[in-house]
């Protein structure tokens, strides 16, 4: 088990429910560095979906290979839902560990996420589970044209996981882009603020900032979040 520090002080209790925030795209949008730089901006939790994918431990490493991670029925709704139920409400929860290697969960290991003032929900499906969607306080889709979202997956499956560019054309065709337009796409409509995955990273956490302030939201961040946002 592994234990991430809790940073609501001796008491361990927050004056408030944290705030919920989704940040949903199709792959290769930016939605995981903009999740990712909002939690370290503001101080939140980066809580990525890709740990909930179903535990396939009864299939052969083979047969489990060839599962499509880009339809939504492969994601552990019940569990999902339970583990951000409980963050909403402030508690800790022990959340999966999951080898990508290996196309399933790690036996008997978990990781002990405890709660804080923020948590930035981002994947594929972060808006797609009705389950979900009303426990966040603002939802962000993040729109990019298919090209760009296309080169950049092609470039991180190349250089990060020693793929062969003609497999990454072949599965993007197959089921990343199709799976994105009946899935993922439809999932805007859903959000309340819509962002350009083109612009710059900093004009995007600009425009989130912005929405939360307006929203009266960032008033319920930890003390001292204000120092990372200028």
């Amino acid at each position: 088990m592994i234990d991430r520090s809790d940073t609501t002080g001796e008491s361990g209790r927050l004056p408030f429910p944290p705030v919920m925030l989704a940040v949903a795209g199709a792959s290769g949008s930016g939605k995981t560095t903009l999740a990712a730089e909002l939690a370290r901006t503001l101080g939140g939790l980066h809580f990525p979906l890709d740990t909930y994918y179903r535990d396939l431990a009864h299939l052969p490493v083979e047969e489990r290979a060839l599962q499509n991670f880009d339809d939504p029925a492969m994601i552990d709704v019940p569990l999902l839902a339970s583990n951000l139920q409980a963050l909403s409400q402030g508690h800790s929860i022990e959340r999966p560990l999951y080898s990508f290697a290996e196309f399933t969960r790690i036996p008997g290991k978990t990781e002990t996420i405890r709660r804080g003032s923020l948590v930035v929900v981002e994947g594929l499906f972060a808006l797609y589970f009705p389950e979900l969607r009303p426990l966040y306080q603002l939802s962000v889709f993040v729109d990019t044209p298919d090209d760009i979202c296309f080169a950049r997956r092609l470039k991180r499956d190349i250089e990060e996981r020693g793929r062969d560019p003609e497999s990454v054309r072949r599965q993007y065709a197959a089921t990343v882009r199709p799976c994105s337009l009946a899935f993922v796409r439809p999932l805007i409509d859903f959000a309340d603020l819509v962002v350009d995955g083109a612009d710059s990273l900093d004009f995007k956490i600009e425009l989130v900032v912005n929405t939360l302030r307006k929203r009266g939201l960032l008033g319920r961040l930890e003390p001292g979040f204000g120092s990372r946002i200028g």
